[in-house]
């Protein structure tokens, strides 16, 4: 799909024709929609195209009369549990005269320009346009970050009752979210290094302020994405450790059941053995066998108290 947007009066509006000073949004184009804008503004097909590949990596190209800049921006997998996400490439290519944004999916981040809920945005100024959409793609790392978070302490609240599978799998989910966005942050810190030292990108001086926003803010999601990976690790070891704990506990228990019922077994075995009358104890007695019953009975009580002392029941 495309749209072409244009500010008239500080107000967001539509327009039709590819002139200067537009911003042409390019969301999940057909193969028509790019060849059309790459024949109008005499861009390669391919750049355009790159920008919709999801195993496109984040990078900067100057190339000849347009600079194409493709970052990663979060997204969320659909029909997965809470707080799991993804990365999908971003492309912004700067001409002279406008700016095209393009983009496999329809992004919280692309959306917040087109719905003018972004104060100072206009489409005229080019580069001022490109930090915002950087810094809009940080921010919006960082909140994803913290619902990630949100989700593993409700995980971990888990812990003390029963254990499931599905947290097991959450868990593991929330820990590749953070790896594809380790992976995202740093390709991207590494594309606005390299903003920084290109003279051929125009600039105005409120510019350099707000690219050290983004730099701040991309340098904060990457040492949140590190901590919180540190501590998923750590929820994931609690989990085996307290796993490992409750198998412990049970083979102590079927242990010690199986200590107790050995008793009355060798004492039952004992007696049942073909052997002479004369030489069992209370063999001849009329109470002869509640006589070793409680014993029996004895004997596993003793036994029982014995196991509990020592914690094994």
């Amino acid at each position: 799909m495309m749209k072409i947007y244009r500010t008239l009066d500080k107000q967001l509006t539509r327009a039709d024709d590819m002139n200067e000073g537009v911003w042409i949004c390019l969301t999940a184009p057909t193969e028509n929609e790019v060849r059309q804008v790459a024949t109008t503004l005499d861009i390669e097909p391919a750049d355009l195209f790159a920008a919709t590949d999801p195993e496109e990596s984040a990078r900067i190209s100057l190339e000849d009369g347009y600079t194409l800049i493709i970052v990663d921006i979060p997204v969320k997998v659909t029909d997965a549990a809470e707080g799991v996400y993804t990365t999908i490439p971003l492309g912004i290519l700067l001409t002279q005269q406008l700016i095209v944004t393009v983009c496999s999916a329809d992004t919280p981040v692309i959306a917040d320009f087109a719905a003018c809920r972004v104060k100072g945005f206009s489409t005229r100024k080019k580069m001022r346009f490109v930090y915002q959409l950087l810094y809009r793609a940080a921010t919006m790392y960082q909140q994803e970050l913290r619902l990630i978070d949100r989700r593993r302490i409700a995980i971990e609240k888990n812990l003390s009752g029963d254990l499931r599978d599905s947290d097991l799998m959450e868990l593991h989910g929330l820990e590749s979210t953070l790896v594809y966005f380790a992976t995202s942050l740093r390709a991207n810190a590494t594309v606005l290094d390299r903003l920084t030292r290109y003279k051929r990108l125009e600039q105005y001086p409120d510019d350099r302020e707000l690219l050290d926003d983004v730099i701040v803010e991309i340098r904060q999601a990457i040492e949140m994405t590190s901590i919180y990976r540190d501590d998923i690790k750590g929820t994931r070891e609690l989990f085996s450790s307290i796993l490992d704990n409750r198998l412990n506990n049970a083979m102590k228990y079927l242990t010690s059941i199986t200590l107790l019922m050995a008793v009355p077994t060798v004492i039952s075995g004992l007696y049942g053995m073909n052997v002479q009358a004369e030489g069992m104890p209370f063999a001849n007695s009329t109470a002869g066998f509640a006589i070793v019953l409680g014993l029996t009975l004895a004997l596993c009580i003793f036994s029982a108290w014995v196991l509990h002392k020592k914690h094994m029941l």
